[in-house]
């Protein structure tokens, strides 16, 4: 799947590299389908792999991060992994490591096995297709490192499956968790168009669809989102958190401008009946690539987004 998403709102929902989903339900969030949940995560592949690959100063921050806190791992799971962008960067980061990219849609990790072998990472890169996290049993291994980012929030019982993820951990081993962060930005307060505030309305109107989202899953279960202490209760133990910060000011370069662009078209598409007329309209403009005012344009573009990982050991 994907996690994530593309956005990254409060909870970090619309960013997940667009990496982590792997559940198999076909659901995500800040795709801005609006009302529906479903996903069609071979659609969203292209916009997956970009994401991801512009967000990828963040990732390498968190894995050097992460190389000082595990131990030389044999075996890395991604679980959620997508199309792999970030499944590479664990097995560039860890050079003695195999790899494992697990997802529920296979055509995303016939992606994920190209670019490992454009990478030259083929030798001690694997696939596992099916449903987190039962398929994890088919691992040949227990993980050193399961990483999970933002791929657990597509599963409906959090707290049971944080238990599994620590059941396929080896002793010793270390779950990475990436949930939550702060909201992503990239446009002043007051843009000089329409009312201010555009991005915290549509962050809102992210939240309500990421909680009908949460509910419709099968099994769902309503958790305060403590993460040290859902990880603690799943029967490990809570190491550390720390939070990244990808930073690209203004004025944006070409690729930043049309990450911006075609996640405010997806939130005008999906969202556009909820906005007010004067937010549509702003919408609109902004995404007018003839209009000095579009982000395809205008000076002042910038993208700035913080993502969590809080990371637990499987006790000895």
């Amino acid at each position: 799947m994907a996690h994530d998403h593309d956005g990254d709102h409060g909870h970090g929902h619309e960013q997940g590299t667009g990496q982590g989903h792997g559940h198999g339900h076909r659901h995500g969030h800040g795709h801005g389908h609006g009302h529906g949940t479903d996903i069609d995560w071979n659609e969203m592949a292209p916009h997956l792999e970009a994401q991801a690959e512009l967000f990828a100063p963040l990732y390498r921050q968190a894995l050097s991060w992460l190389a000082g806190e595990v131990a030389e791992p044999g075996l890395i799971v991604d679980a959620g992994s997508g199309p792999g962008v970030v499944s590479c960067l664990f097995a560039e980061a860890f050079a003695g490591a195999r790899v494992v990219a697990v997802d529920g849609t296979a055509p995303l990790l016939d992606r994920a096995r190209a670019r490992a072998g454009r990478q030259g990472h083929a030798d001690r890169f694997d696939t596992l297709a099916g449903e987190l996290p039962d398929v994890l049993d088919q691992l040949p291994k227990p993980a050193d490192l399961l990483w999970a980012s933002r791929s657990l929030h597509h599963l409906g019982d959090q707290r049971a499956a944080l238990t599994e993820f620590g059941r396929r951990l080896a002793p010793g081993g270390t779950l990475a968790l990436l949930e939550g962060g702060l909201p992503s930005r990239f446009l002043p307060r007051d843009l000089g168009i329409g009312r201010p505030g555009l991005q915290a309305r549509l962050d809102a109107l992210e939240e309500e669809w990421f909680a009908r989202m949460r509910a419709e899953l099968p099994g769902s279960v309503a958790e305060t989102e403590d993460w040290p202490a859902l990880l603690t209760s799943a029967g490990l133990r809570h190491t550390g958190t720390r939070s990244f910060l990808l930073d690209l000011p203004a004025p944006a370069d070409d690729r930043t401008r049309a990450y911006v662009a075609a996640y405010l078209g997806r939130l005008r598409e999906g969202f556009g009946d909820d906005l007010a007329p004067e937010d549509r309209d702003t919408l609109d403009r902004l995404l007018d690539p003839a209009d000095p005012a579009s982000v395809h344009q205008r000076p002042d573009v910038f993208l700035l987004s913080a993502h969590t990982v809080h990371t637990a050991v499987r006790p000895s």
